[in-house]
């Protein structure tokens, strides 16, 4: 069976404040072409279609008008979408009976009353196993293993006619789920947007079951293999940055899997008219320096720009005017300065007792919290700040 296997699309993103749907409009097109090329029997798109559990009309109507690209471009090719922990299970199933006519299934819910609709056949190439955002507290124990042991057969269920086909005992078996598999690379995962990544919320590859012949795996930004010896099981990766750690190249897997084989996998880059750049593109620089960089950055290219700037004492007020101004006449777009202390020096340690936080004035506190930012704390700042704390100070008595 030939798949294609993507994840993380995150419709709906923004980035500082610019709006990204001409990038995602561009990444879902080449998603069609890929389709058009490779005529794969199976779409997988394993979870986190969307950004935020409650996307635009816009943003809906954008992944709509996908799925109806997709399938007219391959009428006979299967798509299977799961949700993942950003994506709102309702809306992935709200439309679940006309969805069908074109070939699209769409989980959005673990059901452990009924394991049944986890399960795709597609005649004649394979079975598809499909669990949406999971992790240990939401997934009954052995939930995986049963699915797989429904779709070999081995245990009475909803796939019992296959076993009167022949072709039976060769058809693959593609376990797909959204989640945080233990040993994964988060490197570049955006933490701020999801507190799901790593903690107590991972689930060991060894729970998700033996049996299937590839697990296409979301939820985890960069593309890669977790090592279980038998190099089956993979994260797609997002086929668009979502943030400037992410800094690797973004692709689509093209995988070709047979019963009891090792998959047969090539990479498919997607190419991003608008890709995330930061200056210097190693390190940091001293604001001048990043400024230079910034001035001579190419006109005609269009780009999101991160500035790492190191900095000893403060950012001028007027950095960020500066910044913009330099970026007249040019494609790109500056997003945020990042900002380092060349001589990180502050009587602020990370963890304070509580004994020490009362001994300290608060004052001192924010001073010396807005020079770790980079952030010069003005005398008017000062001033603004202690008439809070006499604010706070009237109300207590």
């Amino acid at each position: 069976m030939k798949l294609i296997h993507t994840s993380d699309w995150h419709l709906g993103h923004t980035l500082y404040g610019y709006d990204r749907t001409i990038e995602q409009k561009a990444m879902l097109e080449q998603m069609v072409e890929l389709v058009r090329e490779h005529k794969p029997d199976v779409f997988l798109i394993s979870g986190d279609v969307y950004h935020t559990s409650q996307p635009s009309a816009a943003v809906q109507t954008m992944f709509s008008e996908a799925m109806v690209k997709l399938h007219c471009t391959h009428p006979d090719m299967y798509i299977v979408v799961i949700a993942g922990n950003h994506d709102s299970a309702s809306k992935h199933e709200i439309f679940t009976t006309p969805w069908r006519a074109l070939n699209v299934y769409a989980i959005g819910n673990i059901d452990k009353e009924h394991p049944e609709k986890h399960i795709i056949e597609v005649p004649g190439k394979g079975i598809v196993l499909a669990v949406p955002y999971a992790y240990e507290r939401n997934i009954p124990d052995g939930f995986f293993q049963e699915l797989i042991d429904f779709a070999k057969g081995d245990e009475a269920g909803p796939v019992d006619k296959l076993r009167d086909l022949d072709e039976f005992a060769e058809l693959p078996i593609i376990l797909m789920a959204n989640t945080t598999a233990k040993g994964a690379d988060i490197a570049g995962h955006d933490k701020k947007y999801d507190d799901q990544v790593g903690g107590i919320d991972y689930i060991e590859v060894e729970k998700m079951g033996q049996g299937y012949d590839y697990l296409a795996l979301g939820h985890i930004h960069k593309a890669q293999y977790i090592h279980t010896g038998k190099h089956n099981v993979r994260y797609s990766g997002t086929p668009m940055s979502v943030s400037f750690d992410e800094n690797y190249k973004h692709t689509v897997s093209l995988v070709e899997v047979n019963k009891g084989e090792t998959p047969v996998l090539k990479e498919l880059e997607i190419i991003n008219p608008f890709p995330l750049v930061t200056l210097p593109n190693e390190g940091y620089a001293t604001w001048n320096e990043a400024k230079e960089l910034l001035s001579n950055f190419d006109d005609s290219i269009p780009a999101y720009i991160r500035l790492n700037v190191l900095v000893e004492g403060f950012l001028p007020p007027n950095a960020k005017d500066e910044a913009y101004a330099l970026t007249n006449g040019k494609q790109c777009k500056v997003c945020l300065l990042n900002t380092k202390q060349k001589n990180a020096s502050s009587d602020i340690k990370e963890t304070l007792t509580v004994q020490e936080l009362q001994a300290m004035n608060p004052l001192d506190i924010a001073i010396d919290y807005a020079q770790s930012k980079g952030i010069e704390f003005t005398e008017e700042m000062q001033d603004m700040f202690k008439e809070v704390l006499a604010q706070v100070a009237r109300e207590e008595m």
